[in-house]
């Protein structure tokens, strides 16, 4: 008689690492054959083909496959013969992982509604639907601990999940307040700064290059409107390369780790709403190299016009990002509220732009909403 398939509560005890059916789809070659059984069992016979005793051939053509069927199967019309308790046995010796299914709530046919808001998650039924990330505990550290493939991780962190209260990221308090940052925190560290590049760049233009004030606050303004014009590129091409690098991630921890605390957690949990913009110090790191190529392509008096623009339409992009997903807004704004919901809840591979679908429209991106 064929051995039956454990309970998954006796897989999930046994710490199996998780992956997805396009994981094991993956491993169907003779070089590195995967197969499922046991409810959900992923099994690397890849060195057994050779010394299979009916050939390598009969596990081929069952590579990336489940062969639950093909090893209780009762005579060759049924495709298979029926294995003995030793060879359900002899199994576990390449057992690599499980199958989950996880759950989903991205949906092709969404639409956004003037009076949309999601259904708050149940943090115990949803873990134990998706076996993802326990929303009562902190993440980093089940992050850091990431037991699930890359594939899974990408899977899961892009359906969203919906909280009453910010989940935890650490357990400290000292560690979790650089966690959150309240929308108003953005206009209020970056707008002084703003205004200063401004006035240097003006003060630049007259002392440096000799212009008259009249001037050397025209250039300015030049420079400030190119790099509002400079900063809606860099939204696009940060969001879309950057924080969407989601295919060329590795598949290890640290990796994961460091994407999901860069946006991954923000497609996770779209609606936080102390999570919805930048925390300044990540700006500080994110914006370095840019100003710094700025100064080397430009003389300082254009470099910080033209960094005081760019700055002007972060702030405008941060505020704007939160208001998409809180905030009842005029036709306009509503119009790209509903079209950036539809990246979270429709299509997170398409629709990039924030505050404009301008590049996306260029670039071939653009999220048709019907």
């Amino acid at each position: 008689m064929s051995a039956p398939p454990p309970a998954t509560a006796g897989l999930i005890k046994r710490g199996l690492k998780i992956y997805t059916r396009a994981d094991v789809d993956a491993h169907a070659s003779q070089d590195s054959c995967w197969i499922t059984a046991n409810g959900g069992k992923i099994y690397d016979v890849t060195s057994f083909l050779a010394d299979h005793p009916g050939g390598d051939d009969l596990i081929l053509q069952y590579a990336g496959k489940d062969v639950d069927e093909a090893m209780r199967a009762r005579g060759p019309e049924a495709g298979g013969h029926e294995h003995s308790d030793s060879a359900w046995a002899m199994l576990d010796e390449f057992v690599v992982g499980r199958v989950e299914n996880g759950a989903r709530t991205i949906n092709e046919n969404w639409e956004a509604t003037d009076d949309f808001h999601p259904e708050d998650s149940d943090p115990h039924a949803d873990y134990q639907k998706s076996q993802f990330l326990d929303l009562s505990k902190p993440l980093v550290p089940q992050m850091w601990e990431a037991n699930f493939s890359k594939n899974f991780y990408l899977e899961q962190v892009h359906q969203p999940r919906h909280l009453k209260e910010s989940a935890r990221l650490f357990g400290p308090w000292y560690l979790e307040i650089f966690t959150r940052t309240s929308w108003y925190m953005v206009p209020l560290v970056w707008l002084p700064i703003t205004a200063y590049l401004f006035r240097l760049s003006v003060s630049q233009f007259q002392a440096v290059h000799g212009y008259p004030s009249g001037t050397a606050l025209a250039l300015t303004g030049a420079n400030f409107v190119l790099g509002n014009i400079i900063w809606t590129l860099l939204e696009y091409g940060m969001h879309r390369f950057l924080f969407h690098l989601d295919y060329y991630l590795p598949d290890r921890p640290v990796a994961l780790l460091l994407h999901f605390l860069l946006h991954g957690i923000h497609h996770y949990l779209p609606m936080d709403r102390l999570r919805l913009v930048m925390p300044p110090l990540l700006f500080t790191v994110l914006q370095y190299p840019f100003t710094t190529l700025a100064h080397v392509l430009f003389p300082k008096a254009m470099a910080n016009g033209i960094i005081s623009g760019a700055f002007a339409f972060y702030v405008l992009y941060d505020v704007m990002h939160y208001a998409l997903h809180h905030t009842r807004l005029p036709a306009y704004v509503r119009e790209q509220k509903a079209y950036h919901l539809a990246h979270h809840y429709k299509n997170f591979d398409l629709g990039y732009g924030v505050t404009s679908k301008f590049w996306d429209v260029v670039f071939n991106t653009e999220l048709k909403l019907k």
